[in-house]
C-alpha cells in the first residue's frame, strides 16, 4: 500500500507529501519550523491550545504559505465524530463548524485537519477536482469518518475507485496500549478486526490504528493508498504527541496540521 513520502522543507516548515498525491496540493506538517516555545514549540497550529494566540495564527500562515501560498485555509472545531462538511467558502475562525471533515471542489480553499497521534487522512480524485480530509481518532474511525467522507466526495462528483488516500503521521502500534476491554467496538463491528491488535503487557494490547484505517479505506473500495508510517509518539523533535504529553505530565501539547486543496 505504501507509495512513498518525500521530505520537504518550505520556509523551514517540513512537509511531508505522498506519491499517492501527486498533482494536488498537499502536505502532513508536523513541528518544525514554527514560532511557538516551551511546551509548544514549534508550529503549534491548535486553537485550543494554551499557546499564545498570535503565535498560532502566525504557524498557521507559515503551514499554509508552506502548501499552498495565496490559499485560505480553513479548518473544524473537531469533536471525534464522522461529520462531515462541504466547504464553499471561507469560514471565520469563530465560526468553525463541529465536525471531523472537509471536502471541496473549489480552488483557492485549503482543508486542514489537526492531530496531535490521531490519523489524519488526505483524499483527492484528481480527475473530478475534489479533496478530503479527515481527523480519525479512534472513535471517529470505528464510527465511519472515512466512510462519510468518501460519501461526501461523491456528491461532489468524486469517484472512489478514483480516489487517492494518504495516511499522515500518527501513533504507531509500538506506541499504541490500550486496554483489553478497548477492542470491543471493532470486534462488534468486525471479528476481523483482531488483526489489528497484538499483545502488549498483561491486560493490555498494542493497536495499530493506521493499518485500521488503511484497511477500512481499501474496502470502501478506495483506489489507491499510502501509508507514511510516521510515529509522532516516538519523535519528539518532529511531531507533538498527546499520549507522550500525558506520559510526561505536560500542562499542554501542540497540535499538527495535514492539509490539501486545489491550486
Amino acid at each position: 500500500m505504501t507509495d512513498g513520502v518525500t521530505d520537504g522543507v518550505a520556509g523551514g516548515v517540513e512537509r511531508l507529501t505522498s506519491a499517492a498525491l501527486d498533482g494536488v496540493a498537499h502536505g502532513f506538517l508536523g513541528r518544525r519550523g514554527g514560532v511557538s516555545t516551551g511546551i509548544h514549540a514549534g508550529l503549534n497550529v491548535g486553537l485550543g491550545s494554551d499557546d499564545d494566540r498570535a503565535a498560532i495564527l502566525t504557524n498557521r500562515d507559515r503551514a499554509r504559505d508552506a502548501v499552498l501560498p495565496g490559499s485560505t485555509l480553513v479548518t473544524l472545531h473537531q469533536v471525534h465524530s464522522a461529520d462531515v462538511v462541504r466547504i464553499n467558502a471561507a469560514l471565520p475562525l469563530d465560526q468553525r463548524p463541529e465536525a471531523d471533515a472537509l471536502v471541496t471542489d473549489r480552488p483557492g480553499l485549503l482543508l486542514g485537519v489537526l492531530t496531535a497521534d490521531c490519523v489524519p487522512v488526505l483524499l483527492a480524485d484528481r480527475q473530478a477536482g475534489v479533496v478530503g480530509a479527515a481527523h480519525a481518532g479512534w472513535k471517529g474511525a470505528v464510527g465511519g469518518v472515512t466512510d462519510a467522507t468518501l460519501s461526501a466526495m461523491e456528491a461532489l462528483g468524486a469517484d472512489r475507485g478514483r480516489i487517492a488516500a494518504a495516511i499522515g503521521p500518527c501513533i504507531g502500534r509500538a506506541s499504541y496500549e490500550v486496554s483489553e476491554a478497548f477492542i470491543t467496538p471493532f470486534l462488534t463491528e468486525d471479528a476481523e478486526n483482531a488483526r489489528f491488535f497484538g499483545a502488549g503487557k498483561p491486560g493490555h494490547l498494542m493497536f495499530d490504528i493506521a493499518a485500521y484505517v488503511a484497511a477500512r479505506l481499501a474496502l470502501a473500495g478506495v483506489g489507491r493508498i499510502d501509508l507514511l508510517d510516521e510515529d509522532t509518539y516516538s519523535q519528539p523533535d518532529r511531531f507533538f504527541s498527546f499520549r507522550r504529553s500525558c506520559h510526561l505530565s505536560e500542562p499542554g501539547y501542540g497540535r499538527q496540521i495535514s492539509l490539501i486543496g486545489l491550486g
